[in-house]
């Protein structure tokens, strides 16, 4: 799969080891990492939402909804909206990168609009980038990225905003429209990002293996394979369903989704593989890999959080492991890269940790295994840390129920 306190947002700061984002080196161990900072920040309580500033919305058992709204338009069709605007958030580091997440409800006509912008060390702003426009199910409005509008201090690639020098602060904006007739229920829930700051630094060595080693999740197994040619509209399957497959095995693993599914034909083999893709697809992308989209469907469907980040390395991966928690990460690699890869290799795919070996090697539910009986595979530490580091900078999708 190509890809690709009460009144302040809650920080959390992780130093550690990162790759900058871009193709995995050739299996050299000594040429992998980079020093990176990383902040997640998220917003979602009532207090946290009142520390911003809000028009046209209310809280309301700690959530957003809609209250005394303006009339906006959305795709040329007239919305009514309300808009939050968060506080300043400042890492504490020159960030240079940016993936919101967000957890929203989306009734009928109504979608979510989310933005981002960023400040400089010198006090200018940037302009506000449009992410996405995002719904569930929403039949006149397609969900969707919103392209690069390269421009000022920074652009936006799918699901990431990369700025052009670091950023001492950013924001982010939400607007909720619902139909002005049908009034349906927009609510979000949840929103925030993972800023980071990939700085490279030379080598380091392999994380060393800690106390999930010998834990390994009983997370069902789905092959994207099987699905070759399903559903053109939704990417077709096969090679172009790593992501909806990974998201779909994690949901199925806390006993989510279990159907029926009638929006997919009768007879289909797992029928939850397509009917995530369906959900997660991002019409303007064109494909079902954008990080943020998968974890805002798989909000729908839990009472827990579902958000994308990034870890140093797997030794932070094993305390998710250890709590329960699979994780699906993103990974690149080339010829000979990953010892007992179903395919060669790829330029952007995901797969499950779903736990380790007792020598530390990663255990993987692999969605391009043939068959859901070969999904299930064990790789080398050091070479899974190497193409999932280089490839993405550590990106994973946490889906915790």
């Amino acid at each position: 799969m190509v890809r690709r306190s009460a009144l302040a947002p809650v920080l959390v700061l992780l130093a550690g080891s990162l790759a900058a984002v871009g193709p995995a080196h050739a299996g050299d161990p000594q040429a992998r990492r980079a020093s990176s900072s990383i902040a997640n920040t998220s917003w979602s309580t009532g207090a946290q939402w009142r520390a911003g500033e809000l028009k046209g919305l209310r809280v309301r058992a700690g959530s957003l909804v809609v209250k005394k709204p303006r009339t906006g338009k959305l795709g040329g069709r007239a919305y009514q909206v309300g808009t939050w605007t968060s506080p300043w958030a400042a890492p504490g580091f020159g960030l240079t990168q940016l993936i919101p997440s967000w957890e929203a409800v989306t009734e009928g006509d109504s979608v979510v609009k989310v933005q981002v912008r960023g400040q400089a060390a010198d006090g200018t702003v940037s302009s506000w980038d449009s992410m996405a426009e995002w719904t569930l199910d929403n039949p006149a409005l397609r969900r969707r990225s919103l392209g690069s509008q390269a421009d000022d201090l920074g652009r936006v690639s799918v699901d990431t905003w990369q700025a052009a020098t670091a950023i001492t602060q950013w924001q982010v904006r939400v607007r909720l429209y619902r139909n002005a007739t049908s009034k349906p229920l927009v609510r979000l829930d949840r929103v925030g990002a993972m800023a980071s700051a990939l700085v490279p630094r030379g080598s380091a060595p392999t994380s060393a293996p800690g106390p999930a080693a010998g834990t390994v999740l009983d997370v069902p197994t789905f092959s994207q394979m099987t699905h070759s040619g399903h559903y053109p509209q939704w990417g077709g399957g096969g090679e172009a369903w790593c992501s909806p497959t990974s998201t779909a095995m994690v949901l199925a693993y806390y006993g989510l989704q279990p159907g029926p599914f009638p929006d997919i034909t009768a007879g289909h083999a797992d029928p939850q593989v397509d009917h995530t893709a369906r959900l997660v697809f991002d019409h303007a992308y064109d494909g079902t890999g954008n990080w943020a989209f998968n974890t805002a469907y798989a909000s729908t469907l839990t009472a827990g959080d579902a958000y994308v980040t990034r870890l140093r390395d797997l030794r932070a991966a094993e305390d998710f492991i250890l709590a329960g928690v699979p994780l699906v990460a993103s990974v690149a690699f080339g010829r000979n890269q990953l010892t007992g890869a179903p395919i060669s290799a790829s330029n952007g795919h995901l797969m499950v940790i779903v736990g380790f070996e007792a020598d530390g090697d990663v255990v993987v539910n692999d969605p391009a295994g043939a068959s859901n009986s070969a999904v299930r595979r064990v790789y080398d530490r050091d070479e899974f840390e190497d193409i999932w580091i280089n490839a993405s900078g550590g990106v994973v999708y946490v889906i915790n129920r």
